[in-house]
């Protein structure tokens, strides 16, 4: 029987018994040393594998449905994925969205279906699933949906962007999060006691504050975490029969910190959502701590300051109509200097909106007038608001009963400015917030004036 290079080690074509996850491997590095066997090892993920999780109770049961992993790198996706295969009574395939194409996925369907006339099902993983163009996905589709296989895909990408939406339909997605500190610690600390497949022979003693910043600044991702330790380990001279690994072979390892952001994917709207919201929230301290996770991980700062912009016309308002001035600045600072400097305008102007008192009534106003606009395109321009430039307009009476407001007191006039169909109409209510509440009394104090004068006239 020929065998295939699956993900997992390597696949036999064709055989009926999964394979277990691979064992330690001699000179494989500690992530892959210590990859967990079963579930009672995985670490983290307790929603999603947990002892009341719905995934869990359906590979106890046999009953798995097709699943799609998503999750960031490092959070356990392939992992699982070895532990689903070696757990499930499937035959098992594995292949790569970056080598195969619709003709292995073809054989692949062909060994499902003789499988199926022994009672045997199949078992289809799919690694960086958002990687299958249409065709590929469309190929697989009606396998899934019959049945003939079970899909179990894996992706860094939002499935629901990425993913084509008749096999979405046909999967469950299962969320995993990025590692919290407790789980690394506790995957940490596993590795540094084993003596099987981890570091427990070597006498290592991790300082408590290089453990603090190994954690800290692995990005929630495992394989970060102890593929790091075991450079740190390698680097530090034994001391008679123990190895004291200090901070700086820690950050030596780590090099530089892992700061996901990803212009393209997920945690790139993430951040900017968070940036947005801490803004908008009024909380300076969030806001400046989103702006220096986005551009210490190399976000592009004018895109970035062009978020401030809109924050500042959309959030902050004519509440501190200075704030757009600010963000126009520091966006003009931004393209100007470029990084790191601008790392300074940026943060200025963050902070500036995020403390300056809010209002969207312009928002508010041009989405109740945009409303309007298209409901009412038919609606001519009042005559005496038009133009009157031309003796043919004027003939029409363009212009004619047109107020100037400079001729009245205090600027102030008396006059329909909306079409027939919405005159009265008020789009803009302004709030009491900040430098608006100014606004908002000029525009009572309008308003009285005007009654006065229809009173008395």
């Amino acid at each position: 029987m020929t065998e295939q290079p699956g993900l997992f080690g390597a696949v036999p074509g064709g055989e009926d018994h999964p394979p277990a996850p691979a064992p330690a491997v001699t000179g494989a590095p500690l992530s892959t040393r210590m990859r967990p066997r079963s579930l009672d090892e995985f670490v983290g993920q307790e929603h999603a594998v947990g002892p009341q999780a719905v995934l869990r109770r359906a590979l106890e049961t046999d009953t798995l449905p097709s699943i799609i992993l998503w999750g960031p790198p490092g959070s356990g996706k392939t992992t699982l994925a070895g532990i689903v295969a070696a757990m499930t009574g499937s035959a098992f395939e594995a292949v790569s969205a970056v080598s195969s194409g619709v003709a292995e996925l073809r054989r692949i369907v062909d060994r499902a279906a003789e499988r199926r006339r022994t009672g045997r099902r199949t078992l289809l993983f799919i690694d960086e699933i958002h990687r299958f163009n249409r065709a590929q996905q469309d190929a697989i589709l009606p396998h899934v949906e019959s049945g003939l296989v079970r899909l179990l895909g894996a992706t860094t990408e939002n499935p629901g962007f990425e993913v084509n939406a008749a096999l979405l339909s046909r999967a469950r997605v299962v969320r995993l999060e990025a590692l919290d500190a407790a789980a690394l610690r506790r995957l940490v600390e596993r590795a540094l006691t084993d003596s099987e497949r981890g570091l427990g022979g070597l006498g290592v003693e991790l300082e408590d504050d290089a453990f603090d910043e190994l954690v800290a600044r692995s990005g929630g991702d495992a394989r970060v975490a102890l593929d790091a330790l075991e450079i740190a380990v390698a680097v530090t001279p034994p001391d008679g029969d123990r190895r004291r690994v200090d901070r700086a072979a820690v950050l030596g390892a780590l090099q530089h910190p892992t700061l996901v952001s990803d212009r393209a994917g997920d945690q790139h709207y993430w951040m900017v959502s968070a940036l947005i919201k801490s803004v908008r929230g009024s909380d300076p301290d969030a806001a400046v701590y989103w702006l220096a996770r986005m551009l210490e991980a190399g976000e592009d700062p004018v895109f970035v300051a062009r978020r401030l912009v809109i924050l500042a016309a959309e959030d902050v308002g004519l509440a501190d109509p200075g704030a757009l001035t600010v963000a126009v600045a520091a966006q003009q600072a931004a393209h100007l200097v470029g990084m790191p400097e601008a790392r300074l305008p940026l943060a200025e102007a963050a902070i500036h909106l995020a403390t300056a008192p809010k209002s969207n009534s312009a928002l508010r106003a041009y989405s109740a007038a945009a409303e309007d606009a298209r409901a009412t395109l038919h609606q001519p321009v009042p005559l005496h608001l038009r133009n009157a430039s031309s003796a043919v307009g004027r003939e029409q009476g363009f212009g004619r009963g047109y107020r100037y407001a400079h001729d009245h007191p205090d600027g102030i006039v008396e006059q329909q400015h909306l079409p027939d169909a919405l005159a009265g109409r008020r789009y803009y209510e302004p709030t009491r917030n900040g430098a608006e509440a100014r606004v908002a009394d000029r525009l009572e104090e309008m308003r009285r004036e005007l009654a006065l004068r229809r009173d008395a006239g």
